[in-house]
Order: C-alpha cells, then sequence, then structure tokens
C-alpha cells in the first residue's frame, strides 16, 4: 500500500516535469512574440500562471516523497532510524493533516462557487478555465494527505522493526 500511495507522489512529478519544460517553452515564445513581433496573446500569457501553479501545487506531494522540503535540521539528522520516524509520524499527524485540512476546509466554498459559474478570465481573451486553476487548491491538500499517509504507515513499519524501502 505504501508504494501505491507513494507512486501518485512519483505520477506528479513526472506531470510537473512535463509542465516545468511547457512553461519555459511557452515563457520563451511569450518573449519572443513580445519583443521581437510586438504581439502576443493574453491566454498564451495567463497559460504560465496556470503551469506555474500547477508545479507549485502538485510538485507539493513529490517533494514530500523525496524529503525535499525544508526543515528545522538541527537535530533530526542525528537521530536513528527510529527517532526520524516518530518525527516523521508526528509531525505528519500534528502538523501536515491539521495543515492540509485547514486548506481543504477553507479552499471549498471558494472552489465551490468558481465551479458554479465555470470562472473564465476576466481578460478579453484570457482562458476559460479558472475555476479549473482554483481546484489545484482542492488537489494539492489531498495529494499531501496521501503522501502523507505513506510516510505515516512507513514510520509505524520503521517502529515496529519491519524493513522498509
Amino acid at each position: 500500500m505504501i508504494r501505491k500511495l507513494e507512486n501518485i507522489a512519483e505520477f506528479s512529478g513526472r506531470l510537473i516535469a512535463w509542465a516545468t519544460l511547457l512553461m519555459v517553452l511557452v515563457t520563451f515564445a511569450v518573449v519572443l512574440l513580445r519583443y521581437a513581433f510586438n504581439t502576443g496573446w493574453i491566454a498564451m500569457q495567463e497559460s504560465i500562471t496556470y503551469l506555474h501553479a500547477l508545479v507549485f501545487m502538485l510538485g507539493a506531494s513529490y517533494t514530500l516523497r523525496h524529503d525535499g522540503h525544508v526543515r528545522v535540521d538541527i537535530f533530526y539528522h542525528k537521530f536513528s532510524d527510529k527517532g526520524k520516524a516518530w518525527v516523521n509520524l508526528l509531525g505528519t499527524l500534528l502538523l501536515l493533516y491539521p495543515l492540509m485540512i485547514f486548506i481543504l476546509w477553507i479552499s471549498w466554498d471558494y472552489v465551490h462557487e468558481s465551479w458554479k459559474v465555470h470562472e473564465g478570465s476576466r481578460e478579453a481573451g484570457g482562458l476559460p478555465g479558472v475555476f479549473l486553476l482554483k481546484t489545484l487548491l482542492l488537489l494539492m491538500p489531498v495529494a499531501m494527505m496521501l503522501q502523507g499517509l505513506a510516510m505515516m504507515l512507513r514510520s509505524v513499519d520503521i517502529l515496529r522493526g519491519k524493513a522498509h524501502g
């Protein structure tokens, strides 16, 4: 089950890698069109914002999977595997889950209202899918909680003396 949960984060990481490349290419195209041809499209510029949001919101669980988030590492690196497992287990239960539940709770109505009207860009010629962009506010905490569950299960395995990996 741990591997299946972690595969979700791995999939999002692969998606993010391609989204990052696409974001660079679109940014290059916007700059080229603006300065070489004195033209541009609002939708193309907005797509960079969408891709940027996708990278950070869905990339968070991949980063968590690979222990890439910032942490205060004064003592953690000196802990035994069991000590690290306790920190990860308690950190997930007491910090990650409450924060992700709060984000879900506070974002729900905001995203729901956007979906009700199929909110689009306020700019003429902008992208029509603002409601899809706002949905990332719900997808990110769900993905983080799934990866957090994998971390907790792995920590419990370590604390019980079972192999992990």
